[in-house]
């Protein structure tokens, strides 16, 4: 039977680093300002229980939540980093098309820098739900000029799941490939990666991005996503990709109803079991609105922002965000206020 580890009784800033020090609280995802006293163990069709940290300090998941991550694109993952999204389409959920030519997009994306993205994040096919396809060479003619023109002063990310957009994308400067598909859309995408050399984030969706919104199922929603990014993270090492160039997310809005969503954002710490950086994009999206009563997408900042600082409290490494400056400012107050040194005054 499958035992899973879920990090409780997190504790924050000052705090934190000083439990973390006196060995009563241990630091989750290597990150010494987050850390966790209690851990929840979750075993499928049994019960669960919780037990101090300190039971499970020789286990190997154990291990895994606590110790510090790689530098992943260039970025120490010792705390939350903010990731832009540039969308390069006529069809985002959010954008609507706004940023829909490149001179746009570019600007769009020198301003989200300012406001203290430190990842940008250029996509040029829409993943919303009930979205089609886009070819090869109208998903490269979209984006490959923007990171070109970013990536001289920025890190950025190329949110693709085509194996020969990632090339493009990479030769035109992208230092990180973000794909929905967990690299399984296209065989060729694992080959390219690991030749390359390159970090990727491998996503969980359940389904296509036309279909995967129809009905969603799953046992047990956390656990579920949990093995499936195991998988991928397994066959990622098999097909020749260093573990250290992996980052995982757990899809949020991807084959997910409203209520599973919020499941995965409340056990979010649970994938810290997996021992690599964990992202969360779930800005903007349906289950904001739903929760909020903001039925247009760009209304959703605050939502936004709160759902952000719930993944950043649990040690998420990456928070993949439309509104950088609200995040940014958000997470700057969360910090000083529970670690009254780290303020910049």
């Amino acid at each position: 039977m499958k035992t899973y580890y879920r990090p409780l009784s997190l504790v924050f800033g000052r705090d934190a680093r000083s439990f973390i020090a006196l060995g009563s609280a241990g630091a989750l995802g290597g990150m010494s300002h987050v850390g966790f006293t209690h851990v929840e163990i979750i075993e499928r069709g049994a019960g669960r229980r919780v037990v101090p940290f300190s039971e499970l300090s020789g286990n190997r998941v154990f291990q895994n939540i606590t110790m510090l991550r790689p530098s992943f694109g260039g970025l120490a993952m010792a705390h939350s980093r903010v990731m832009g999204i540039v969308n390069v389409t006529p069809d985002s959920f959010s954008d609507g098309g706004r940023l829909a030519n490149a001179a746009a997009a570019i600007s769009h994306g020198k301003q989200l820098a300012h406001e203290g993205a430190e990842i940008l994040d250029v996509g040029g096919e829409s993943t919303r739900p009930g979205s089609d396809t886009v070819s090869v060479e109208e998903e490269c003619q979209r984006i490959v000029s923007v990171i070109s023109a970013l990536a001289a002063d920025h890190i950025v990310s190329a949110d693709t799941r085509k194996a020969q957009v990632m090339q493009a994308a990479l030769r035109a400067g992208a230092r990180i490939i973000n794909d929905v598909s967990a690299l399984n859309y296209e065989p060729e995408s694992k080959t390219v990666i690991a030749q390359a050399n390159v970090p990727v984030i491998l996503m969980h969706a359940q389904g296509e991005p036309k279909t995967m919104q129809l009905n969603p199922r799953y046992d047990h929603v956390l656990l579920d996503v949990y093995d499936a990014l195991e998988s991928s993270i397994a066959k990622a090492e098999a097909a020749g990709i260093k573990r250290s160039n992996i980052c995982i997310d757990p899809g949020i809005g991807f084959g997910k109803t409203f209520k599973q969503n919020l499941e995965l954002m409340a056990g979010l710490s649970i994938f810290h079991g997996l021992g690599v950086p964990l992202l969360v994009g779930l800005s903007r999206k349906g289950f904001i609105g739903a929760v909020t009563g903001e039925k247009l997408a760009a209304d959703r900042v605050h939502g936004s922002v709160g759902g952000a600082l719930q993944a950043a409290m649990q040690g998420i490494h990456i928070l993949r965000v439309h509104d950088v400056k609200a995040t940014v400012q958000a997470l700057k107050m969360f910090t000083a206020s529970s670690d009254p040194d780290s303020a910049d005054f």
